[in-house]
């Protein structure tokens, strides 16, 4: 069971990169006019899917050690509905691929911010250790 909040705790950090690099870009790239090319898709589909293994694997820990005796707390249930909407926000950029690109990275962009946002109030949920 450690093994998964191990790698469940790794995670949060390829999607911090991921989103610190994909934010940068896309402003960037919103103010200058650029096209969207290989690697904003890239970004998008690397931040979407790293939100999708944590929010995976936080199920699975939840469920797996729930199960095992520690129960399902609350704190833990709001935290779990919370990131699963920041899943949801990060998925919205797949909306966007008929937009002109200028509005792609706008939109692309507050979508990540969102979800980093409801990350945030998720973890809120989690008690101090």
């Amino acid at each position: 069971m450690d093994i998964i909040l191990a790698i469940h705790s790794l995670v949060r950090w390829a999607i911090i990169l991921v989103a610190a690099i994909a934010i940068i870009k896309f402003t960037i790239s919103w103010a200058g006019n650029s096209s969207f090319k290989g690697m904003d898709r890239g970004l998008v589909s690397g931040y979407s899917g790293l939100i999708d293994l944590q929010v995976l694997l936080g199920l699975v820990y939840l469920i797996w050690n729930g199960l095992a005796g520690a129960g399902f707390p609350l704190y833990r249930i709001e935290h779990a509905i919370a990131m699963i909407l920041a899943a949801f926000a990060g998925h919205l950029p797949a909306r966007f691929k008929n937009l002109n690109d200028k509005l792609r990275f706008q939109f692309s962009l507050f979508a990540i911010l969102g979800s980093l946002i409801l990350v945030f109030i998720g973890l809120l949920f989690l008690p101090a250790h």
